[in-house]
């Protein structure tokens, strides 16, 4: 089977029971994060997905605005931003948003962690997509169990 960041290849990899080395491929190459691949490696983790989700459930991470857990440059953020929704809009084959799923240690409510692709997500939002594609880590048992609770709806065939 043959890599490539898009998509495509992440769903045909996940039909092959190979998500975790697709996921592992691109941070590794194309999503230029070795440091959250080699991170992801280090416990055994639920993998689930792509699946198409409502934007609405997620939140950025990553961006210039002051709240946010990872501070960049605004101009660089926006620079990357209008880069990423002309290309959307040109090919919109591209990498699935990775994102876990958790329970907050201070509150002990699930939240979601958008881990890559913050800037892709601020360019459907800015595009007006109501629905992402969505690949999500879990490491623990009771948080795959209450997510599946909660969301495995999403994971019918007719989602994909």
């Amino acid at each position: 089977m043959t890599y490539d960041r898009t998509l495509t290849s992440a769903l045909a990899f996940s039909k092959e029971g190979r998500l975790e080395e697709w996921i592992h491929r691109y941070l590794t190459s194309h999503g230029n994060n070795l440091p959250f691949s080699q991170g992801l490696k280090t416990l055994p983790r639920h993998y689930l997905g792509p699946v198409r989700m409502p934007i609405t459930l997620f939140r950025r991470d990553c961006g210039p605005e002051e709240q946010m857990k990872w501070r960049v440059d605004p101009v660089h953020f926006e620079e990357k931003v209008q880069r990423l929704m002309a290309a959307i809009e040109k090919d919109p084959d591209m990498p699935p948003l990775i994102i876990c799923y958790r329970f907050n240690d201070k509150t002990g409510l699930a939240e979601f962690e958008l881990n890559d692709g913050n800037g892709r997500f601020e360019a459907y939002t800015r595009l007006g997509h109501s629905h992402v594609q969505v690949i999500f880590w879990i490491t623990e048992e009771a948080e795959y169990e209450d997510f599946l609770t909660r969301y495995g709806h999403h994971f019918a065939p007719q989602s994909l």
